[in-house]
């Protein structure tokens, strides 16, 4: 099998998924999209406006699988090589195009998960007949399963596969890949504990045969710098040995690029290594450890059996070997079908021995033939009579035909008629799959309105228990306002009557400074007198004879008038004398100071009344001014 028929067989899956109504046609606009697929996945540069002049000729209809073949034989597959892409991502697009359409949801909830299938699906093309529908033979199949189940250390049984061959016997004729794949999956082709080792097993073989892995294992290698050993995980394919730090494949070290030149011999144990053996190239040698003679024998062997096949200028091994295995079965076909031909000589020669039988029972016919010859003369006749019955027949068969072309005229309108109902039929179904089209987008629409609606009933719930919330801050505010103003008001009211008491107590002041006054000169007059009186009479003098007239024009201090500490000394200095023994005072001078001392203390409770009052009218004002000041807060 060449490589543009492996492309060709994954490329056929993704063509028949398009094939809506499988009738081997395909609208251009899918085919568009699945050329344009295909150029991305094979690293072709893009042509689109090839598919248009390609079928330009046929611009409204479908386009049939034998149209696009040319189209893809010429654009696409002539131009895609090996090694330029990766066939794994191809195989990948073309199983997802398919699988959409024919892989149901139940195979997946047996043994073999969506990716394990996508791996079978794989391995199902590389082994299917080279004609289509794809089918893989008995044979194939046998050979399949016998590789899973040996890839899972298990016998492999056909009682699984005879029973379904049994139930349907149009499988020996071939099983397509979604029957293979729905029995795989609900366990009758291959019984297994768990998903888990049917999943390494499909994988190891897929690396086997679909990457044409020949070994992996662990081994030692001898580095070329260093000169140390290091253990490394190798992979095997038929033209490379690649080498990594595990077996996750996710560091790669290296690689020995292998080609028909390359040998491989085992040598001597040394440096403490055993079972060692080396690989030959062109321009290294490179010396590698197994871990046992065992495992040396079996790298030793893949290795030459790599060589050989690129010696014989093979890309595959599998590949080959299914080559064999179909050489085979033609030469096992073909003696078959030479045991038929010498069956059918034998059969020859019993025909002649019956042949000769049979001359001579007719040359014992032909006296009786003589005798029938009367009987034929007299048939002749009536075979002329036949003849002219015949003629009459062949007019009346004229007149059929001219019938029948009539009926042929009628049939050809029946059939433009037919077509156009077909055209209409068309125009009906896009106009159909146009409407399933608004609907679902009227349906994503009507999603979007519900969620919208939701959204809109959830702002208006939180935007009316905002309104809630701020009806009822409202409500304090309002009822914080009615009592700011009402305690306002009652401020006003108290600064009214404070400014009526401020008022009073002005002219409560006023009145006081005007006692004030009085007193003052009250004082100035009794300190006058006081002076006076306080002044010795001598003895036989008069009052006021000798006393020098009183100057009103100087201070009162300078006028010879008490001050008032002095008037104080005075009268401790009087009390004292009075105190003392013997002391006499004239009547006359014991009976004024007292009467001087009641006036002086009425004077000095009239004006600690009047301090008093003053320091009334200074605390109101205070208390007027804090008044304002709250008043103008609120």
């Amino acid at each position: 099998m060449d490589f543009k028929s492996e492309l060709l067989k994954s490329i056929w899956y993704a063509f028949t998924a398009l094939d809506v109504e499988k009738n081997g046609k395909v609208s251009k606009s899918q085919l568009k999209v699945l050329s344009h697929n295909l150029y991305t996945a094979l690293h072709i540069p893009h042509d689109p406006v090839a598919l248009e002049e390609h079928f330009q000729d046929n611009d409204d209809g479908p386009v049939s699988n034998e149209g696009y073949m040319p189209y893809l034989n010429k654009y696409i597959l002539a131009k895609a090589n090996d090694g330029t892409f990766d066939k794994e991502t191809f195989d990948d697009l073309c199983w997802m195009m398919t699988a959409k359409k024919n892989y149901k949801p139940g195979m997946e909830a047996g043994l073999c998960s969506r990716k394990d299938a996508f791996k079978l699906w794989c391995l199902f093309n590389m082994l299917s007949e080279d004609r289509y529908p794809l089918v893989m033979i008995p044979e194939e199949v046998e050979y399949l399963l016998k590789k899973i189940a040996s890839a899972m250390s298990l016998e492999w049984e056909r009682n699984g596969l005879d029973d379904c061959y049994c139930q349907d016997p149009t499988l020996l004729d071939g099983m397509t890949v979604w029957t293979f794949l729905e029995l795989m999956g609900s366990g009758r082709l291959l019984k297994s504990e768990g998903t888990g080792a049917v999943s390494l097993a499909v994988d190891e073989v897929f690396q086997e045969m679909y990457h044409d892995v020949l070994k992996k294992g662990y081994m030692w290698k001898k580095g070329l710098v260093r000169r140390n050993w290091n253990e490394r995980w190798f992979v095997l394919k038929p033209s490379v040995i690649q080498y990594y730090v595990s077996e996750d494949l996710k560091e790669k070290k290296g690689e020995i690029l292998l080609d028909k030149r390359c040998v491989t011999e085992a040598i001597q144990d040394k440096e403490g290594r055993r079972c060692l053996f080396c690989i030959k190239t062109a321009n290294r040698t490179f010396e590698i450890s197994a871990s046992d003679l065992k495992h040396r024998l079996e790298w030793m062997q893949a290795i030459q059996t790599a060589i050989r096949l690129l010696a014989e200028g093979k890309r595959s091994l599998h590949k080959e070997l299914k080559l064999r295995r179909r050489e085979n079965r033609e030469q096992s076909s073909k003696q078959q079908t030479l045991q038929g031909l010498q069956e059918e000589k034998r059969q020859e020669r019993q025909i002649q021995e019956r042949e000769q039988l049979e001359a001579e029972a007719l040359h014992k016919e032909e006296e009786e033939r003589e005798q029938q010859q009367h009987m034929q003369r007299a048939l002749e006749r009536q075979l002329r009579d036949a003849e002219k019955a015949r003629a009459n027949m062949e007019t009346e068969i004229a007149q059929k035909e001219a019938e029948s072309e009539k009926q042929r005229l009628r049939i050809r309108e029946l059939e433009m008629i037919q077509k156009a109902l077909e055209k209409a039929l068309e125009a009906e179904i896009l106009a159909r799959v146009e409407e399933e089209r608004a609907r679902v987008r009227q349906a994503s629409l009507l999603e979007e309105e519900e969620d919208k609606l939701k959204q809109l009933s959830r702002l208006k719930q939180e935007q009316e228990a905002l309104l809630q919330q701020t009806q009822q801050e409202k409500h304090e505010i309002l009822q914080d306002m009615t009592e700011k103003a009402q305690a306002l008001k009652v401020a006003s009211l108290e600064l009214e009557k404070l400014q009526e008491s401020r008022q009073k107590s002005n002219q409560f002041l006023e009145e006081a400074k005007k006692k004030l006054c009085r007193a003052s000169c009250h004082v100035k007059h009794w300190n006058v007198q006081l002076n006076r009186l306080m002044k010795p009479i001598s003895p036989g003098g008069h009052v006021g004879h000798d006393q020098p007239a009183l100057n009103t024009e100087l201070p009162v201090h300078q006028r010879g008038a008490f001050a008032s500490n002095e008037f104080i000394v005075k009268k401790q200095l009087c009390n004292t004398d009075r105190r003392l023994p013997g002391a006499h005072i004239p009547n006359s001078q014991s009976v004024w100071p007292s009467r001087l001392y009641s006036e002086e203390e009425e004077e000095e409770e009239e004006e600690e009344e009047v301090q008093e009052q003053l320091r009334k009218v200074s605390l109101t004002e205070t208390d007027s001014k804090r008044c304002e000041t709250n008043r103008s807060s609120h």
